[in-house]
């Protein structure tokens, strides 16, 4: 099926107006096996189709593909049209209609998985209430074993750990050895542990 221009579509309503009577026709003889029936019955309604489906999808390619899956349903379902329950126009209409909004339905759980893997492999940078509970918790305990170390200690470890600086940069700042430095860090970071019950 080659994509229909809308000059073609606008072509077809002005020389093409089949009738009820043509159409149940052409669908009884594909009904019974007659294959020859389908051309004229695509040709004959192809832009009835095509214009529903574009005007639910608003998407050219999409409509293509509703198309053409209606055209294969009427051609393997011709036996299930009754005039009874409409003119061939209004069948072909309900069918679009149903293959247009599975369409819709697909896309949209489609959108809708990607999204949640989305979430998944970007999963939020907020942490959840008991994370922020305990980690409140452990700041309390950080500050009140800072309290117990000494002021020089105190020192050195808020200058490594909350400034950034390295141990030479603290004992530049400080006026101090580095290798002073070194040993208050490491003398503070063991009272801490101890302190707060990590392991050494």
């Amino acid at each position: 099926m080659h994509t229909i221009t809308r000059q073609e579509t606008t072509r077809e309503r002005r020389t093409t107006s089949p009738g009820k009577r043509e159409l149940t026709s052409l669908i009884e003889r594909l009904s019974q096996g007659d294959q020859t029936a389908f051309a004229p019955l695509y040709d004959a309604t192809r832009a009835l189709v095509y214009g529903q489906a574009l005007r639910m999808l608003r998407d050219p390619h999409a409509a293509e593909e509703v198309m053409s899956e209606v055209y294969m349903q009427v051609y393997q379902q011709a036996a299930h049209y009754s005039s009874d329950r409409g003119t061939p126009a209004a069948w072909l209409v309900m069918l679009t209609r149903s293959r247009a909004i599975d369409h819709l339905r697909c896309t949209s759980i489609a959108q809708q998985r990607k999204a949640h893997l989305e979430t998944r492999a970007f999963p939020s940078s907020l942490p959840d209430p008991e994370t922020c509970s305990a980690t409140a918790e452990l700041r309390q305990l950080v500050r009140l074993a800072l309290a117990g170390l000494s002021q020089p200690q105190r020192q050195v470890i808020h200058l490594a750990y909350y400034t950034g600086l390295s141990h030479r940069e603290v004992a530049a700042k400080l006026g101090q050895p580095l290798g002073t430095v070194k040993s208050r860090l490491r003398q503070g970071v063991m009272a801490l542990r101890g302190q707060i019950g990590v392991p050494g």
